[in-house]
């Protein structure tokens, strides 16, 4: 067997081909995803409750206002 090294551009050519192939476990791949939102809308949660915490003990009435509205967007989409 050859040891052939690829370069940065042939891989990527690669992988955006494998990309139009179809997933042979979609189920799976919907599994993934959702556990990667769920992560991220922890995280950003997360922060910005640290944000507003922040805001409150600075007393920043603005930042504090406008943190809260995006707050409470975001837990509606959750």
């Amino acid at each position: 067997m050859k040891n052939k090294k690829s370069s940065y551009t042939e891989i990527m050519k690669s992988r955006n081909t494998m990309k139009n192939v179809p997933s042979e476990h979609p189920v799976l791949d919907m599994y993934i995803q959702m556990v990667l939102d769920e992560a991220l809308f922890i995280r950003k949660k997360s922060l910005l409750e640290e944000r507003i915490n922040d805001a409150l003990d600075t007393k920043n009435k603005q930042l504090f206002m406008t943190l809260s509205k995006e707050y409470k967007a975001l837990c509606e989409l959750g």
